[in-house]
């Protein structure tokens, strides 16, 4: 009875936040784009304010990653992507081309749903407030109940300094009882106007499959290919760096390192030597019996925690000076999880005979899990990055950069974004790395050019002709050359 209750009270709060939202949105829409940068800003500058404070209560609370990272992650969330975005034209006229006789015109979505994930709570929850008031959207966080506290005051935060900035109350609200049913309903609901999604593949699917529209994001497993004209060193030293970054809880984060056959004694080498440590066979097995579990699914235990703890909850000996833990492997599919995505500073480790074989290895590993999402290669090489470039299902390539800092556009120019897009492929809606323009609708208002006549000229071009003794070639040019004859007359 008691959780009866519960799932009830939380589909009534659900409700009552979304109409409070589709009120305080109606609102939005009616303010200037000066007004919603105010608001905007406000809410960026609460991020960056409470970074330590929100970062700590996170790792206390999921005891995920590492909360000097995860100031980093809110830091960005907040801060890196209000730079990307203060600029950007999101309310009323946003376009005009004389030329062409056309203008854009945004309007908002509505009442924006924003599930958040436990494995970057606050950062993302930051991140989605920011990108869905930019476009004068109100937005309803549903926050994953194992981050619940942390995402709360995350919420208390932003949404106190944005409405001291004159943002209307219940623009930003969050589901204070976390059920499945509250979720569901908040997805479902037909005052809902579009779902952001992040979290794991059934949320996604689940979010796609509600009769909203919905942007949503499946699993990242990205290799990383280092190539015979990389700097091995520094190429190594960003994987590690990247693997290492918040115990490797961001999914565009390097799962596996793919080489030819003969740079493997190099790139070990230097693996080595900065702190990695590489399984043997039977560590190697008893480390895949731990992180997969009966149902085929990743061992959630493992997920942003750190070397030492994943050694001690899987019975291993390994020195405590080991950052990140390396296992060869030789086969890609749901029953080999290092092949897999793995939220955790564990990696894969391939060796192919030939650069050929390699870009075959990495497609494999793409297609069996994080198709879409973000692969990674280390090469001062444009023909070989093209090459990889051109071959690989994902939507977002990296080089020379930490992948996870990369794929999100924290060191690369690409949008800075905490919810990536996975394409077709991947099962998303849009390949983007998601910002404030994929949170809006445009009109596009467009002056006439031609007149029908002008049209008919060209209809009864072909009457001029028979065509009965011409190919297809010869018929397009006689008709584009009678056009143009045709078009100089007007």
């Amino acid at each position: 009875m008691e959780l009866l209750d519960k799932d009830l009270l939380s589909l009534q709060e659900t409700r009552n936040l979304i109409k409070d939202a589709k009120i305080a949105q109606k609102k939005l829409a009616k303010m200037t784009q000066c007004e919603i940068n105010k608001i905007v800003k406000a809410i960026a500058d609460a991020g960056f304010k409470n970074a330590e404070k929100l970062a700590k209560m996170a790792e206390e609370e999921t005891g995920f990653g590492k909360w000097q990272d995860k100031v980093i992650k809110n830091i960005f969330g907040s801060k890196m992507v209000y730079e990307s975005i203060k600029d950007l034209k999101t309310v009323g006229i946003i376009n005009k081309d004389k030329d062409k006789k056309t203008m854009e015109i945004a309007y908002p979505m509505g009442v924006v749903a924003g599930i958040i994930p436990s494995t970057n709570p606050t950062s993302t929850t930051i991140y989605k407030a920011l990108i869905a008031i930019k476009g004068a959207n109100s937005i309803v966080i549903s926050p994953h109940p194992n981050a619940k506290n942390c995402i709360l005051e995350t919420v208390k935060c932003i949404r106190e300094a944005a409405e001291s900035a004159g943002c209307p109350k219940g623009a930003i609200g969050i589901i204070t009882i976390p059920t499945l049913q509250a979720t569901n309903e908040l997805m479902k609901n037909r005052d809902t106007s579009i779902i952001l999604a992040t979290g794991g593949e059934a949320m996604v699917r689940a979010a796609y499959s509600s009769g909203n529209p919905a942007i949503g994001v499946g699993p990242g497993n990205g290799p990383a290919f280092i190539d015979k004209s990389a700097d091995v060193s520094l190429s190594i030293k960003r994987i590690m760096d990247s693997k290492t970054f918040d115990n490797g809880t961001i999914c565009a984060s390097e799962q596996s390192i793919v080489v030819e056959k003969f740079m493997e004694e190099k790139v070990i080498s230097e693996l080595k030597k900065q702190g990695a440590y590489i399984l043997n066979d039977v560590e190697s097995k008893k480390l895949a019996n731990f992180i997969m579990r009966s149902n085929g699914t990743m061992n959630p235990q493992i997920v942003g925690k750190s070397v030492q703890k994943i050694s001690e909850l899987a019975n291993l000996n390994i020195p405590s000076s080991a950052r990140v833990l390396v296992a060869y492997e030789k086969n890609v599919g749901e029953s080999f999880p290092y092949s897999r995505e793995k939220l955790a500073p564990i990696i894969a480790f391939y060796v192919e005979n030939n650069l050929e074989d390699c870009i075959n290895r990495c497609n494999e590993i793409l297609l069996n899990e994080g198709s879409g999402h973000t692969f990674s290669i280390h090469s001062h090489d444009n023909e070989v990055i093209q090459r990889f470039s051109l071959a690989m299902p994902v939507s977002r390539i990296t080089v020379n950069t930490p992948s996870t800092l990369g794929g999100i556009g924290a060191s690369t120019n690409l949008i800075p974004a905490l919810t990536l897009g996975c394409g077709a492929i991947g099962g998303s809606s849009t390949s983007n790395n998601i910002g404030p323009l994929d949170l809006i609708n445009i009109k596009r208002v467009a002056e006439g050019n031609i007149e029908i006549e002008d049209l008919r000229k060209e209809a009864n071009i072909s009457n001029s002709y028979n065509f009965e003794n011409y190919d297809n070639n010869i018929i397009v040019n006689l008709l584009v050359d009678k056009v143009i004859e045709e078009l100089k007359k007007c």
